[in-house]
């Protein structure tokens, strides 16, 4: 048995160890939003965050899983998070989707490490963050946004 904080809710879980945490959070658990893109932690559609961190669940065993997890399921709930959403919103960021949900997680984890980047410092964070639509402009566009709608608030 292996327990998990997802979302803030403790879910008991008969899984084996070695299990992805991705598989755990889509196959068990039964949260969708988290997606399975490359399988090496290398595309970041996977992107969560344990205890703040981004943090690729494709390659994260249940068992190195320490604190919280949070998907992207609960950043409607989070203040930076809901302001990294809205700004992906209003900016149409999205074309297919597939990624944005590990986009706005790796996006949501940058600004609450460093409330005011530079661009530099944003295209480094994101670099990770692959996107087969090729929005990144959009994307860096809303980061920067989220960025300064944190510190006008």
């Amino acid at each position: 048995m292996v327990t998990l904080d997802i979302n803030g809710e403790q879910h008991e879980l008969d899984i084996p160890d070695n299990m992805p945490l991705l598989w755990a959070i889509r196959d068990v658990v039964g949260l969708k939003g988290t997606k399975f893109g490359c399988g090496i932690a290398q595309c970041g559609a996977c992107t969560v965050h344990m205890d703040g961190v981004a943090t690729r669940s494709c390659m994260t065993p249940v068992s190195a899983v320490k604190g919280e997890i949070r998907t992207i399921e609960a950043m409607a709930e989070d203040a930076v998070g809901k302001k990294v959403q809205q700004a992906w919103l209003d900016l149409g960021v999205a074309q297919c989707g597939y990624c944005q949900g590990g986009q706005i997680m790796n996006a949501t984890a940058l600004l609450k490490k460093t409330p005011e980047p530079e661009t530099q410092e944003i295209v480094d964070a994101m670099a990770g963050n692959l996107c087969r639509c090729g929005t990144y402009n959009r994307i860096l566009a809303a980061i920067e946004r989220a960025a300064d709608e944190e510190t006008s608030s």
